[in-house]
C-alpha cells in the first residue's frame, strides 16, 4: 500500500511539472511578442508659430548721377539731410554748355524771322496772283515752297534749342522725392562724367515710408492673404514689437529655397526705424485645415522616405506621408492615410511591418 501511495505522489508531481513548465514555456513566448502603442490619426492640420529673419528696406531709393559733363559747383546737403521732392540738392557748372544753348537760340530766332519774311512774301505773292497775269503761277509756288522749307528750318532750331535749354537744366540737380541723403561722394570743384556710373554723387532714400521685406515658405504662403496683420520684432530696441499688414505678395516661388517674397509697408514717421535694419517676423500658421495629424514620434524618416506604420487588419504596413507644421509633440501629415486609423508611436525603421518589399 505504501508504494502505491509513493508511485500516485510521482505521478502527479511530474504532472504538475510538465503543466508548470507548459504554463511558464506559454508565459515566455508571450512575453518575447513586440508590444507596442498606437495613437489615432486625427483631423485638421497643426497650428504652429514661427519665427523669420527680415530686414526693412527703404520704399523708394535712388542713386543720383550727373546727366552731363560738368564741375561741381555747390552741394547743397550732406549725409543725413532731410529733403523735400524737387528740392536743390547741388549745381553743376558747364561754361560751355551754356555758349552752345545761347547758340542755340539765336539760331531759332533767325530761323524764325526768315520764315515770317518768307510766309510775308507768299501771302503777299498769293493776293497778287488773284489779277490775271500780275505774278506767274511759279513764283507763287516758289514762294510757297520756301515758306514751307523756313518753317522746317524754324521748327527744327527751336525743338534743338529746347533741347539745349533741357541740357542746361540738367546742371542744377533737384531731389526726385522727399527723403534723407544716406550717401554723399563729391564735393565742390569735382569734375563730374555723365558716362561713369561707377559712383554716384548722392544716394536718396525715403525713411518716413519703409519696406518690411520677409522670404516666407510657401506653405505659409499659400493662406497668407493682401491686409493680414503680422506681428515683428526690432532687435535694435530691444526687441520692441510691432505690427503691420502684408502689402504685396510676389507671387513667385524661388525654386531653390521654396518661398516667397512679401513687403509689409511700415510708416516710420518717428524716424525710430532705418532701412537695412534687422527684423524678426513671427507667423502663425494655422496649418492645412484638411490635413492629418500625428504624434511627432510616429513618423519615420530614412534616407529614401518618410513614413508611418499603420495597423490594417491586423497587419502592421507602411505609409509614405509627406509632413507639415510640427509642434513639439505633433506634426500635420499627408498621405493614404484615414480618419481614425492607428499608427505606432515611438516608432523606429527597425520595426518589421508586413510590407517591407513596398517602396
Amino acid at each position: 500500500m505504501k508504494r502505491i501511495l509513493i508511485f500516485i505522489s510521482l505521478i502527479v508531481f511530474t504532472a504538475c511539472s510538465a503543466d508548470k513548465k507548459n504554463n511558464d514555456g506559454q508565459s515566455e513566448k508571450k512575453n518575447t511578442d513586440p508590444q507596442y502603442q498606437f495613437a489615432v490619426v486625427q483631423k485638421g492640420g497643426v497650428s504652429t508659430t514661427i519665427k523669420l529673419p527680415a530686414q526693412l528696406a527703404a520704399y523708394e531709393e535712388v542713386s543720383i548721377f550727373p546727366k552731363v559733363n560738368g564741375y561741381v559747383k555747390e552741394v547743397l546737403v550732406d549725409i543725413g539731410s532731410h529733403v523735400k521732392q524737387g528740392q536743390l540738392l547741388m549745381t553743376l557748372e558747364d561754361p560751355e554748355l551754356i555758349q552752345v544753348t545761347l547758340q542755340a537760340k539765336e539760331n531759332y530766332a533767325k530761323a524764325k524771322s526768315d520764315y515770317i519774311i518768307s510766309k510775308e512774301n507768299y501771302q503777299r505773292l498769293l493776293e497778287a496772283s488773284q489779277t490775271p497775269g500780275a505774278v506767274s503761277p511759279l513764283d507763287v509756288s516758289s514762294a510757297k515752297a520756301k515758306t514751307d522749307a523756313d518753317s522746317a528750318l524754324s521748327n527744327a532750331a527751336k525743338a534743338n534749342w529746347q533741347m539745349e535749354e533741357t541740357m542746361l537744366s540738367y546742371l542744377n540737380i533737384t531731389a526726385p522725392f522727399a527723403g534723407v541723403i544716406t550717401s554723399r561722394n563729391v564735393h565742390p570743384g569735382a569734375l563730374v562724367n555723365a558716362v561713369d556710373k561707377s559712383i554716384p554723387m548722392l544716394e536718396l532714400k525715403q525713411e518716413s515710408h519703409l519696406r518690411l521685406q520677409v522670404d516666407i515658405p510657401e506653405d505659409i504662403a499659400s493662406y497668407l492673404k493682401v491686409n493680414d496683420s503680422v506681428t515683428f520684432y526690432v532687435p535694435a530696441l530691444d526687441g520692441k514689437e510691432m505690427k503691420g499688414l502684408v502689402s504685396r505678395k510676389s507671387d513667385n516661388i524661388n525654386p531653390q529655397y521654396r518661398t516667397e517674397r512679401i513687403e509689409l509697408d511700415v510708416m516710420n514717421k518717428d524716424g525710430l526705424l532705418a532701412s537695412g535694419m534687422y527684423i524678426d517676423v513671427v507667423f502663425t500658421s494655422k496649418g492645412n485645415t484638411d490635413g492629418l495629424s500625428v504624434p511627432k514620434s510616429a513618423v519615420i524618416t530614412s534616407t529614401e522616405r518618410k513614413y508611418v506604420i499603420v495597423q490594417r487588419d491586423n497587419k502592421l504596413i507602411k505609409v509614405d506621408i509627406t509632413t507639415g507644421n510640427a509642434t513639439s509633440d505633433k506634426i500635420e501629415i499627408t498621405g493614404a492615410l484615414q480618419q481614425g486609423e492607428k499608427v505606432i508611436i515611438n516608432a523606429n525603421d527597425e520595426i518589421k511591418t508586413n510590407d517591407d518589399n513596398i517602396k
